[in-house]
């Protein structure tokens, strides 16, 4: 996906692409690249991939939600900052809050908040589930690319969530059926399904809108021997 594919492509979603942001952009592949020789942050560093893959991937999530009206996301296991980042480069209202269990990704992505001068970032070096005990109903959304099975994934995160808040589950193929009992368990219900292909090489992706519409359990998240050990 060249830059003129990426802005015909965005424009489909609803988004109009400004200079600036293509510029932020092209600065965080670079930082992409020239770290990922370093630490192994994504198989995917070619540029036009990372347009594709990366970029375009992570903003397919207005597909399902209206991110122009949010104000707290918390992106959860962000890796090399996947959706958050990307996200908060074309919403700059966002408060936005990157958890990933690794340290030297929270180094890298320090790098690219300072070299792409966003405000509003808050670094976090925690497990998710972690988090998610010390800070409950803080968010309005919170977002999670390919983290983890879907039933753990909602015990990470609804805790995190205010209460009518949304999880946004980004997933290959849906697998948002082995998560009914966890749904139940952790006053959840699943809003949306959406099913589409990425363009040009037709990979299947899934977005799943959860929302929570009662508080949490206190007993949840757990700690992680727990959730690895019984599965909600």
């Amino acid at each position: 996906m060249n830059l003129d594919e990426f802005k015909i492509e965005v424009k489909k979603l609803g988004i109009e692409v400004t200079d600036e942001e293509i510029s932020k952009l092209e600065k965080y592949a670079d930082l992409l690249k020239e770290w990922n020789e370093k630490i192994n942050l994504t198989a995917i560093t070619e540029k036009e991939q990372v347009f594709l893959k990366h970029f375009y991937d992570s903003l397919t999530l207005v597909k399902i939600i209206n991110l122009d009206k949010v104000d707290n996301l918390c992106d959860l296991g962000t890796g090399a900052g996947f959706p958050g980042i990307v996200l908060k480069i074309f919403f700059p209202q966002l408060k936005l809050t990157l958890v990933d269990a690794l340290n030297k990704r929270i180094n890298f992505l320090d790098v690219v908040v300072k070299e792409l001068f966003l405000e509003n970032v808050t670094l976090v070096h925690a497990r998710a589930e972690e988090y998610g005990k010390g800070h409950r109903e803080c968010f309005d959304v919170v977002t999670a690319r390919a983290l983890s099975s879907f039933p753990i994934l909602l015990e990470y995160s609804a805790s995190l969530l205010k209460v009518h808040g949304h999880l946004i589950a980004m997933r290959g193929l849906d697998d948002s059926s082995d998560g009914i009992d966890a749904l139940k368990v952790l006053n959840l219900k699943i809003n949306n399904v959406l099913e589409f292909k990425l363009p040009f090489e037709e990979s299947n992706r899934t977005l799943v809108d959860v929302i929570k519409v009662d508080k949490t359990p206190q007993k949840y998240p757990r700690r992680y021997a727990e959730i690895k050990k019984k599965t909600l």
